[in-house]
Order: structure tokens, then C-alpha cells, then sequence
């Protein structure tokens, strides 16, 4: 077949494929309201960067002024609300148990005196680890706060024993940190989640729409008929299905991205260019995972099966909720099997931290590397389509 026979039999099979897509609802849903939705969603309920006024109780057994200077403070912070004083701690334990409240702050009997009598009282916190960020959130202001008020009682008895504010400070903290949050220096929880959460389902509903467009032509003996449209080149005939596809995801890619680094002025170093190529490739490289898993797997429901199951397995083993250097050494292999993966390190490196395309051209490469899967299958993706009988 020449090259002008393949783009005229690409062109009908494009043609059908795209009255396939506005005839059935399910692509309408599956490639545009479902990926807008999610845009939407995760943005809109990440809006503020960071969960604000989390609720905790305090549990403040001294009731003198300095405790009750502590708990105004500590309500002062951003991310914590302090929602309920009990003189029980047990009270406390059981709004925990409820869920009513993510942590409490224990203040015990006698703080004042034993503070500014040199005693050393204890100052005690709990928070609810079933609840990560927001016990995370509270841990930090806890201790900043335990922090502070050491500080506060070290100045008052310094200050009485005649000591000088600038020796007092030089006891009560010799070495003074300087920190630099590097890439996300507002510590906004929607950077870190939303620029590989979004992705992640862009992946997922391409895996799925790829495998279930293919599979549907297995299921209803249409196979045939297609791959004739492409005079019996699988290349031809999955280039063609596949087009119409890759346009309107692609256009969802970009309205993402429109969405991250423009609409959301999110940290984007390196320009566009280098994030659109990187969603254009994450975009045919799932589709190539995705023939690769119907290919494997020729019937719909065991590729839908597939799809669900890889595409969902990526959010938890690309590395951006875990450092995928931290795990066993079996799983760091198979987390270079995602897409993902390598979108996320594109991502890491050039819109957070604008390193030279240098440093990540590779993870474009493996990207394209991904191209290869239809390939290893052909034949049996084409035995499938020629001769499967599909059973419900």
C-alpha cells in the first residue's frame, strides 16, 4: 500500500471513528466531562493551598494566664482552630474518637509555677494519624507553639535574673535555621497533588477509551469491517481509530495545562513548550499502554479490568505521594513502567525547578519508548480482531 493509499484509508477510518465518538455518549463523557469534572473538583477543593482552621480541643489543667496565653496563640494560627476547652482529657479523647476533632493539646496542673520555677513541665499533644495532612498540620503547630512557649518562660527567667534579651536568645536557640521550601516555597498542597493527580486521570481515561474503543469492535464482530477499512494493515487501521482520540485528548491536555499554569499562576520555569510536549507524549504513550493491555487481554471486560487496575495502581507508585527511591528495589522498577512516572519527573524538573531540557530529555525519550508496546502484540491483537468470537 503506498503512503497516498494508507492517508486516504487513515482519513476514512478517521471519519468513521469520530461518528462512532459523537454517536455514543459514553466517549463524550469518558474523554471531556470526565477529565473537566476532575479539573473542577480537585481544584476547587484545594483552592486555598492548605486546609485551614482544623479543629482541636485543649484540655487545660492550669487555667493560669500563661496557659491561657498559650491556647490564644495557638487558636491564632491558621491551620488550627481550637474548637473546645474541657477540664477532662478523657472528654477530649472521646470528641477524637468521634472525629468531631483531629488532635488535642494537654496543658497539665501547675504549668505556670513549675515553668518559672525551673521544673520543667510537660507539655503534651495528640493528633489523629488516620487523618495525614491534617495531623501532620497540627503536629507542626503543636510543637511550634510547645517551641515558643519554652522560649517565653527561658526569657522571663533570664529576664529576672538580670540576663540580656540577646544572651537569653543565644541559650534558648545557638543556632538559627534558615529555611528555603525549594519549587513550592507556599507549601501549597494543590502544586504537589494537582499537577500529577490531573494527569493521573487524563492517563486513566485514555487507558480506558483506547481499550474500550477497541475492544467494542471485538464484542459487536465489527473488528473485520475496520480492519478492512485499512486494507488489513493493523498500523493503518489503529493510526486512523486512534486520531480522533489523540486530537480531542490532546485538547484536554491543553486546557489542563491552561488551566494549572495560567488560570492558577502555578510554577511553570522552563515556558510551555516543554510541559505540552510532555502531556502530548504521556497522552500516545497511554494509548499505546492501552492497545498494549486489549492486545493481552482481547475481550472488554477483562481490558476494561486491566485498564482500572494499572491506571489506578500508578497514583500510588510514580513517586509523588512516596519517593520511589524509598522503596523495595522490585517496585522502583516497575514504577518506570507508568507513563506517569515519567511526566512527573518532566514535571519536577522543568516546571518546578527549571532545570535544561538536558537533565530530561531521557524521560521524554522513555515516553516515546512506550510506542514500542502495539508492536510486540501486533499479531496477536490482529488474530483477535480476525478471528475472536466474542463470548458475553
Amino acid at each position: 500500500m503506498t503512503i497516498r493509499e494508507s492517508i486516504y484509508c487513515i482519513g476514512q477510518i478517521a471519519r468513521r471513528e469520530t461518528l462512532r465518538i459523537m454517536s455514543r455518549p459514553i466517549y463524550l463523557f469518558g474523554m471531556i466531562v470526565a477529565p473537566v469534572i476532575s479539573m473542577v473538583f480537585f481544584l476547587s477543593l484545594m483552592h486555598e493551598g492548605l486546609p485551614t482552621n482544623l479543629p482541636i480541643a485543649v484540655v487545660d489543667l492550669d487555667n493560669s494566664a500563661t496557659s491561657r496565653t498559650l491556647v490564644r496563640q495557638l487558636d491564632a494560627f491558621e491551620q488550627t482552630q481550637v474548637v473546645l476547652q474541657t477540664n477532662t482529657f478523657s472528654e477530649a479523647r472521646q470528641e477524637m474518637q468521634k472525629g468531631n476533632i483531629y488532635g488535642i493539646f494537654y496543658i497539665p496542673e501547675h504549668f505556670e509555677q513549675e515553668a518559672t520555677s525551673g521544673k520543667q513541665p510537660k507539655l503534651s499533644y495528640y493528633t489523629n494519624g488516620s487523618y495525614l495532612i491534617a495531623a501532620s498540620l497540627l503536629f507542626r503547630d503543636m510543637k511550634t507553639i510547645s517551641v515558643l512557649a519554652n522560649a517565653s518562660v527561658g526569657l522571663q527567667t533570664g529576664t529576672a535574673k538580670g540576663m540580656t534579651e540577646s544572651a537569653i536568645m543565644g541559650q534558648l536557640q545557638p543556632i538559627v535555621i534558615d529555611t528555603h521550601a525549594i519549587g513550592n516555597p507556599w507549601l501549597n498542597y494543590s502544586i504537589y497533588l494537582n499537577n500529577t493527580l490531573l494527569p493521573g486521570v487524563l492517563q486513566l481515561v485514555v487507558f480506558m477509551i483506547t481499550v474500550f474503543s477497541i475492544g467494542t469492535e471485538i464484542k459487536y464482530g465489527t473488528a473485520r469491517k475496520w480492519l478492512g477499512m485499512g486494507k488489513d494493515s493493523l498500523l493503518v487501521s489503529l493510526i486512523g481509530k486512534l486520531l480522533p482520540q489523540t486530537v480531542i485528548f490532546t485538547l484536554i491536555g491543553v486546557l489542563m495545562c491552561v488551566t494549572l499554569y495560567s488560570f492558577n499562576a502555578f510554577p511553570l520555569q522552563s515556558g510551555w513548550l516543554p510541559m505540552l510536549a510532555a502531556v502530548f507524549l504521556l497522552i500516545v504513550a497511554s494509548q499505546a499502554v492501552g492497545v498494549f493491555m486489549i492486545s493481552v487481554l482481547p475481550t472488554l471486560r477483562l481490558g476494561l479490568s486491566f485498564a482500572c487496575l494499572f491506571g489506578m495502581i500508578s497514583f500510588s507508585i510514580v513517586g509523588f505521594s512516596y519517593p520511589l527511591p524509598a522503596m523495595d528495589p522490585t517496585l522502583q522498577a516497575l514504577g518506570r513502567l507508568f507513563p506517569l512516572r515519567h511526566y512527573f519527573l518532566i514535571y519536577v524538573d522543568q516546571a518546578l525547578n527549571g532545570r535544561d531540557l538536558f537533565y530530561t530529555w531521557s524521560e521524554y525519550v522513555w515516553l516515546l519508548g512506550f510506542l514500542i508496546l502495539p508492536f510486540l502484540v501486533g499479531k496477536n491483537l490482529k488474530r483477535a480482531l480476525l478471528h475472536l468470537n466474542y463470548i458475553p
